[in-house]
């Protein structure tokens, strides 16, 4: 053999030594790989584990009495006119529960109402339904001092001029409140099944215009502060939107924002329970079909001010609320509601009509066509 020969030979015996070594590497590679999957897999199962274990023993710790073997037993005052989340917050306290807001989801799911306010004898051995028994049973000594009844349709504004009226609340002081982020944060806490961070959306002129429920309320103290009166009127949304709460499941991609966004246009348009379930189901007609609702009451709330008429100058205005200007929903409430309007957003009537049109004097003309609609504006307003 020569020497090339044997030069080639060795250069032969190299790669192959090479190849060998090739193989080896990406075979260890492979297993490295697999390791690190392993490795992620089972860090994967012990966090998803480790959380469901750690939210387990949160609802589990929020459930069980604070302590089983004290039955040492602490006074505890219920104001009159206490909403559930003050009552929730003064047992948690007077160290009675050991969370509140797990205390509030189990009044919720159990469907437990009618608190009463007054003297109570608790002890940290208690139950949850040993309290909530116990809070049913107290006697309310006095009358209400004041009663506010806030009617639907109302904006902000309007429920602070209200209570300015009524019950001596600052109006400027009301609406300040409302806005305050860190108090809203504070409630998008405390009030989860109904508030969300589609209130802070920066185009939403006041988080909780639409939340602030209509209906009568009643206080049991002179001057009541702003979150007082807040927290009990949010206490009453909350219970009625939970009533609901199957039914906005149902609707696939709707937020409670969303219904509550509906509920407050079909007020602002409706008179009364058959026109809002008429009304509801030309708006569903005109989402589906992708075409803007044009509801005058957007327009106004776009302005910011009471319009004797809506002209055609006024659908001009640049705002997320003007429904003659963006298509879908605007971009939240423009008044509070009431529970009729609520439940047309829910039942609406099965109808061919795409437009309506409210006369002055309160008539409502429904149509199918762009034509026929036209006319009836044309009869019926000036717009000029």
């Amino acid at each position: 053999m020569s020497t090339s020969d044997n030069e080639r030979n060795n250069e032969d015996k190299d790669q192959k030594i090479t190849y060998k070594e090739l193989a080896q590497k990406s075979g260890e590679e492979a297993t490295i790989g697999r390791r690190i999957a392993i490795i992620v897999l089972i860090l994967i199962v012990l966090a998803v584990t480790i959380g469901g274990y750690l939210g387990y023993q949160y609802i589990k710790d929020g459930l069980t009495p604070v302590d089983p073997d004290n039955t040492e037993t602490t006074e505890v005052t219920i104001p009159l006119g206490s909403s559930t989340s003050n009552i929730a917050t003064i047992l948690e306290e007077n160290d009675i529960i050991s969370n509140s807001t797990i205390f509030r989801f189990y009044i919720k799911f159990n469907n437990i109402a009618d608190f009463q306010a007054g003297d109570y004898q608790f002890s940290s051995s208690m139950t949850l339904k040993e309290i909530t028994d116990e809070l049913q049973t107290g006697v309310v000594e006095r009358e209400p001092v004041f009663r506010v009844t806030i009617p639907e349709g109302k904006t902000i504004q309007e429920i602070a001029s209200i209570y300015e009226e009524r019950a001596g609340i600052d109006a400027e002081e009301f609406t300040n409140t409302v806005e305050n982020e860190d108090f809203i944060q504070e409630l998008i806490t405390r009030y989860p099944s109904i508030l969300s961070d589609e209130i802070l959306n920066e185009e939403i002129r006041t988080p909780l215009e639409g939340y602030l429920f209509a209906a009568t309320y009643e206080f049991y103290e002179d001057n009541p502060s702003v979150e007082t009166i807040v927290t009990s009127m949010l206490d009453k949304t909350e219970s009625v939107i939970n009533n609901y709460y199957e039914k906005i499941e149902a609707k696939e991609g709707w937020t409670v924002h969303d219904i509550i966004t509906m509920a407050s246009l079909v007020e602002e348009e409706a008179r009364n329970e058959d026109e809002r379930k008429k009304i509801a189901g030309v708006f569903y007609n005109r989402l589906e079909a992708d075409m803007m609702l044009q509801t005058d009451p957007t327009v106004i709330y776009a302005n910011g001010e009471h319009l004797e008429r809506v002209l055609y100058k006024h659908l001009e205005i640049e705002s997320p609320y003007n429904t003659y200007q963006n298509v879908g929903l605007p971009v939240g409430p423009i008044s509070n509601f009431g529970e009729s309007s609520l439940v047309s957003v829910f039942e609406p009537d099965d109808t061919d009509a795409m437009y309506f049109v409210a006369a002055p004097d309160g008539t409502i003309y429904y149509s199918r066509t762009l034509e026929e609609h036209q006319s009836l504006v044309n009869e019926h307003l000036n717009r000029e």
